[in-house]
């Protein structure tokens, strides 16, 4: 009876630390997010301004910036060579609208230098694509009619997903560090300025950190309760 009882604990702690994991990395960027919209920069640039400077400073003219819907949707397409802007970053002049462009840019960037762990990103892309619509529902089948063989391989395809959320880890925060190293080389952004850029990109990265211990406390809970059938 204990020992069902500390596997329910054990479970049940590692949902409520997944969610309070995931809320704080939320309140982080919405509150550093809604922080710096407001300020705006000295030179007033909008971000698809800042986007085209950083571009065309780095040879990619090629490359083009346009609206999306959305708020923070902000990304770059490597298949279009596309920097997509959300309408307040894509035509606002804040520290905010500043940083998100200049990081978007920062991926562009990697992708004409070849960057390893974006071109790696991009060829697991079809894998984790599969492994989000068979992963989860190869476990619930697996739970609902005891077929934990089937389970274990959902849990397998689960770690696909979170191999790819490390990998996006350095590309996030190279796409970051390139996008301050380009503010300051070009001279776009004031001291004050690349402060609160930093502490926005910084508290955005929290964001991809949160999903990797999301993504593994969810696969040590599942495998934790495949261990306790499987000695059943």
């Amino acid at each position: 009876m204990y020992y069902y009882y500390g596997y329910d604990m054990i479970g049940y702690s590692l949902i409520l630390l997944g969610v309070v994991i995931t809320l704080a990395s939320q309140f982080f960027i919405n509150h550093a997010y809604n922080r710096y919209r407001k300020i705006e920069t000295k030179k007033k640039m909008q971000g698809f301004e800042v986007a085209r400077a950083i571009l065309d400073a780095n040879g990619l003219n090629e490359v083009y910036v346009t609206e999306t819907k959305g708020v923070l949707s902000d990304h770059y397409d490597p298949s279009r060579k596309v920097v997509r802007l959300s309408s307040e970053v894509y035509h606002g002049t804040s520290i905010a609208s500043m940083g998100v462009a200049a990081h978007e840019c920062g991926h562009a960037i990697q992708d004409k230098n070849g960057y390893f762990f974006l071109r790696l990103r991009s060829a697991i892309v079809p894998f984790v694509n599969l492994s989000s619509k068979f992963g989860y529902f190869a476990i619930l089948i697996g739970f609902l009619f005891s077929y934990y063989t089937v389970a274990w391989i959902g849990v397998g395809l689960e770690l696909v997903i979170l191999f790819f959320q490390l990998v996006t880890l350095p590309v996030e925060f190279n796409a970051s560090s390139r996008a301050k190293q380009q503010l300051d080389r070009l001279h776009l952004a004031a001291k004050e300025e690349q402060e609160g850029v930093s502490k926005m990109l910084k508290a955005a990265a929290l964001t991809y950190v949160a999903s990797v211990a999301t993504t593994l406390l969810e696969i040590l809970r599942l495998v934790l309760i495949l261990i306790n059938r499987d000695d059943n």
